[in-house]
């Protein structure tokens, strides 16, 4: 028998109460989503218990995520049933990364307990060094010599499964490196083009100052736009290079 999987082809592991605490959620809310079509039902084990997986997690996390952009549960609920069914964790990891670029970073603070709860098991110190490491985590010392974190909360359920992953701490520093190397190179590349090609001829040319504030209100809605497009282009090339190095758009397991 093969392993169980959810209805959207993801392993299943965890009961309702597990789902519950490493989504940061009550099993009630779990449930009312549930009738509301917000999440795909478990796939039901022994016992008739049902069993979630990584798909529902990551709907969860985009849930989260839309809350805190402002929607009501009716636009939520229409966001969600636009996506196709059979998008994978990842899938919705990446829409959810898109929908966390449209707010302002943030920072939470969170205790030890706090990131034990989200990973479903204990930390040792090497996680949540790992986690600093991937810029998830800022750790701080408190007057009182109290360690306290602040955390990104558009990364930290992300940042929570990468552990799994056996990268070591200087494979995350370098990785972390080229990430912002790129980053950083891209988006000055692309402020230069739209400032110099775009921004430039338009303002040259204006005569209402009316019109350049609007071009102005228009590049302040851009970042949503961009981010996507780049998460786009970005999950086309990474599943190109891994074709290329493994045969297959996953690495070799």
């Amino acid at each position: 028998m093969g392993t169980a999987t959810d209805g959207t082809g993801q392993p299943v592991s965890l009961t309702v109460d597990e789902l519950a605490a490493r989504a940061g959620v009550t099993v009630r809310t779990i449930r009312f989503y549930s009738t509301r079509g917000l999440l795909p039902p478990p796939c039901i084990g022994p016992r008739r218990v049902g069993r979630y997986g990584p798909a529902h997690l990551s709907r969860l996390a985009l849930i989260e995520e839309l809350q805190h952009q402002g929607l009501t549960l009716a636009a939520i609920e229409r966001y969600l049933h636009r996506l196709p069914d059979d998008l994978s964790a990842d899938d919705l990891a990446i829409h959810r990364a898109v929908v966390a670029s449209w707010l302002p970073d943030a920072a939470a603070e969170v205790t030890r307990a706090d990131l034990e709860r989200r990973a479903g098991r204990p930390l040792t110190d090497d996680d949540v060094d790992r986690l600093v490491a991937m810029d998830v985590l800022r750790r701080e010392e408190g007057a009182g010599g109290e360690v306290r974190f602040q955390a990104d909360p558009g990364l930290l359920g992300i940042g929570v499964q990468l552990l799994a992953v056996p990268m070591t701490l200087d494979t995350l520093h370098a990785a972390r490196d080229v990430l912002l190397a790129h980053a950083r190179s891209t988006a000055r590349e692309l402020t230069r083009l739209f400032h110099e090609e775009v921004w430039g001829p338009y303002a040259a040319g204006a005569t209402d100052p009316g019109e350049v504030e609007s071009m102005r209100s228009l590049s302040a809605h851009m970042p949503p736009l961009v981010v996507q497009a780049l998460v786009t282009a970005f999950q086309r090339s990474l599943r190109e290079e891994l074709r290329a190095t493994y045969g297959t758009g996953e690495p070799a397991g």
